[in-house]
């Protein structure tokens, strides 16, 4: 089976002088989609920009793209008198003086969760792995669950908000918490059980279609993927790129498992949330739950026992390169680290929006 790849990232609109979040008035979108059609698109913000690889056969391929995607986007930004970041929140600008996007989508979303929804100012990264049919899709859905927190710990990077150090590595997963329908999901024992649950919610209009069902991970409603959400958009393509590759790999593995008549353990959704809350607070500076052993293990130690289990699928997904790096996110850290440490050397969180800017095409 080909684990194809897809990956969406969302940016932040800055004023070049203030470096607060600004409004481009769809400017950036409408020229964009000229050049990328529609890989590009407008957000619930109107300082934020949506963009979308095409379809991958793998994470150099993946990685091509999004880096032309970066690339595309901060040039027309430039042109128009903005610039662009790549961070899971703004340092210091206020969710209370954004613009919403002029869509009825978007109003009707503001109209039900009114200040949950107008705070929601974040910015993530959603990787979508492709799979043969949906069936298989829920299996490696529900065993990957276990692996969400070690991935999203290499992620973490929104330790800001409205001017705050928040003393989390990532604040956006707090924020987005105030959301119906997030967090990780639940166990579902078939592909049948999960959509009886999706039309439960229909029928009693708590939902009107799928796509509002937030997870952190999903069965996709209408492409034969999983759909990995937890994690902050990274500074860089690299960091994005490592975390595509492992969330390819560990469904590449999972899928490897089965064929071999294999399961790996399913762990209880409240156990994996222990990790997951380690991780917002911590990143990879904590310690996580190895459940099996029933103990707490240093971060690293478990992210690179995670390496190992990947170990055999890396080569034949072409990945190795991309899976390597991730020693590297342990070495200098993640964004938030890096966000943190300028902010310890300046006391200047203007210091860290440029900080930001300045990374955001960083090995492209």
């Amino acid at each position: 089976m080909q684990f194809t790849l897809g990956i969406e990232e969302e940016y932040m609109v800055m004023d070049p002088k203030t470096r607060e979040l600004c409004s481009h008035e769809q400017k950036i979108v409408e020229q964009a989609h000229k050049l990328i059609r529609d890989k590009v698109k407008a957000e619930f913000h109107q300082a934020v920009v949506e963009v979308g690889t095409q379809i991958c056969t793998n994470v150099e391929e993946a990685r091509q793209d999004v880096a032309l995607l970066r690339k595309t986007i901060w040039t027309i930004a430039g042109d128009l008198g903005y610039s662009i970041g790549a961070s899971g929140t703004h340092p210091f600008s206020e969710w209370a003086l954004q613009l919403i996007t002029d869509h009825p989508r978007y109003f009707e979303i503001v109209n039900e969760m009114q200040d949950a929804a107008r705070s929601n100012l974040i910015f993530g990264l959603h990787v979508h792995v492709g799979m043969e049919n949906r069936e298989m899709a829920l299996h490696i859905a529900n065993s990957v669950r276990y692996f969400l927190p070690h991935i999203f710990a290499l992620s973490t990077n929104s330790p800001f908000w409205e001017g705050r150090n928040t003393g989390f590595k990532s604040f956006r997963t707090k924020v987005f918490d105030k959301f119906p329908r997030t967090g990780i999901p639940d166990y579902f024992g078939s592909i049948e059980e999960y959509d009886n649950y999706v039309k439960l919610l229909i029928k009693t209009n708590c939902i009107d279609n799928a796509k509002k069902i937030w997870w952190d991970l999903r069965v996709h409603p209408f492409f034969n993927t999983v759909e990995f959400r937890i994690c902050d958009i990274p500074l860089t393509t690299d960091e994005t790129c490592t975390l595509a590759a492992l969330f390819q790999a560990v469904c590449a593995k999972i899928y490897k498992l089965r064929a071999q008549n294999l399961n790996f353990i399913i762990y209880n959704r409240a156990l994996v949330n222990e990790n997951k809350w380690r991780a917002s607070r911590y990143g990879i500076d904590g310690n996580l739950i190895d459940f099996g052993k029933e103990m707490e293990v240093n971060a690293r130690a478990l992210i690179y026992e995670l390496l190992d289990f990947v170990d055999d699928v890396v080569d034949d997904l072409g990945s190795r390169a991309f899976i390597e790096n991730t020693s590297r996110i342990l070495e200098q850290g993640t964004g938030a680290d890096k966000q943190l440490r300028i902010y310890e050397q300046t006391n200047d969180l203007v210091a860290v929006a440029d900080f930001i800017q300045e990374q955001f095409l960083k090995g492209v």
